[in-house]
């Protein structure tokens, strides 16, 4: 037997043949672990012959619904028979919640499951399940981390549907290294994926990762899975947005919504009304941004509060939910563009809810409420933005504005300010339109 000894980079999956203090791929320092695997292990492949592309049968894909909307959306409309779901997060954001919730709605469908956990013991998870006032019936538990061991109980069971909570704690006697490590974690999803799409038995894997995702993990496995979900939110708050990072089945970037609340985790139907919860009255340094979340558009406060700085020489530039240096970009295009000046000055900028915006359309949304609170003048609750702006201070067209208009206008948005080359095209009747070419325009509207 010949064993292969390596020094492996646990954060990136660098490999070495000797020790090294810095890994020259992601710049992480003391991350080389030495780990030895069996090169006489098992080898995972299978025969293949080329097809011509024309002689392949088009046969449409099966999609199970859960009936949880927001998990199904995510998902593409439903999950695929045979593929293999990655749902990653913070430890105690919710994803093991999810998992047995979504163990019981499928048992309840009448599919076999095998719930894999490495992490709590049968009765923890019977409490849980209690709790959750789960009732299933061909949901079987299994609490063992060897994944020889569980692939023979797979063989014996049979089942449909299998979950694994969490990936890290599933370890391969092929592999000397410890549970957790990135060797680990990758030979236990290649041996996963195989059964899967032999079997066609549908996967889910739980992984914890931080807030960076630079631990061996998730962010180790996006490329062997087929959807890769992901968690965010504070654990400490009732809300979660579960967010697609990779789908092969369906569009990515869509997000769902959820309450966590006693019972588990509750879809919330529409988002763009949670988000907004106080239209009527609203302090300076609020505006209304219409985002759009993979097909979805989703109305959200992007709120901004400038106050003169305690440290002259240094003053402040707080941001959450919005790129940090982005937004400095933005209080720089103001300060050239319009001759507002920000020195001397504080300015936090926060999106409400919790969620992370990245579409640079938020750009004059982002205008708007830095000078709103600059003047110290609301902007009136019934107006939504949305607009890219350049350096030159432009306002350049964004995309699906006619979907953006329609969601404002549904919840009762009276006015809206984008761009002018959207204008021509993208009229609806009853919403009073506005489009700009530039920011300095803005100051018509505050």
């Amino acid at each position: 037997m010949k064993l292969d000894s390596n020094y492996v980079c646990q954060s990136c999956g660098y490999v070495s043949t000797k020790w090294l203090g810095k890994c020259p791929n992601c710049s992480s320092w003391n991350s080389f672990l030495i780990e030895t695997s069996d090169r006489a292990g098992e080898i995972i492949s299978s025969p293949s012959e080329p097809v011509l592309l024309s002689e392949i049968p088009s046969n449409t894909m099966e999609r199970i619904k859960t009936d949880i909307n927001e998990f199904d959306r995510c998902l593409g409309g439903g999950i695929v028979r045979g593929s293999i779901v990655l749902i990653g997060g913070e430890p105690g954001i919710g994803k093991s919640t999810l998992a047995l919730q979504i163990s019981n709605l499928l048992d309840n469908l009448g599919f076999k499951v095998i719930y894999v956990s490495g992490e709590e013991s049968q009765a923890q998870i019977r409490i849980r399940g209690e709790r959750l006032e789960i009732k299933p019936r061909n949901l079987f538990i299994l609490c063992e981390t060897l994944w020889e061991n569980i692939k023979n109980k797979i063989k014996e069971v049979k089942p449909d549907f299998l979950i694994f909570d969490s990936i890290q704690t599933i370890y391969s006697k092929n592999i000397s290294s410890l549970p957790g490590t990135i060797s680990q974690v990758r030979e236990v999803t290649g041996k996963i994926f195989y059964l899967s799409k032999t079997e066609n038995i549908t996967s889910f894997l739980i992984g914890h990762i931080t807030k960076d995702g630079s631990l061996a993990g998730p962010k180790s496995l996006e490329h062997l899975v087929d959807v890769v979900l992901y968690f965010e939110g504070e654990k400490y708050q009732n809300s979660r947005i579960l967010r697609a990072a990779k789908n092969r089945f369906g569009p990515v970037s869509e997000i769902g919504l959820f309450n966590m609340e006693e019972k588990g985790l509750v879809p919330v139907q529409n988002l763009s009304e949670f988000f907004i919860q106080y239209k009527e009255e609203r302090e300076s340094g609020v505006a209304v941004f219409c985002a759009l979340e993979g097909s979805r558009p989703l109305l959200l406060e992007i709120q901004a509060l400038v106050t003169p700085s305690p440290y002259l020489g240094n003053p402040r530039r707080i941001t959450l939910g919005l790129d940090y240096l982005r937004t400095s970009m933005i209080i720089a295009i103001i300060e050239k563009r319009m001759g507002l000046s920000f020195s001397g000055e504080d300015i936090f900028v926060n999106v409400a809810g919790g969620i992370n915006i990245e579409e640079p359309s938020s750009d004059l949304a982002l205008v708007s409420a830095l000078i709103s609170s600059k003047k110290n003048k609301p902007i009136s609750p019934h107006t939504v933005f949305f607009g890219e702006i350049g350096l030159g201070g432009e306002v350049r067209p964004v995309r699906n504005s006619v979907a953006r208009i329609k969601e404002a206008k549904s919840l009762g948005f009276k006015k809206i300010i984008f761009p002018h080359s959207n204008v021509s095209k993208d009229r609806i009747d009853g919403v009073e339109i506005h489009g700009i070419k530039k920011i300095k325009e803005l100051i018509n509207y505050i």
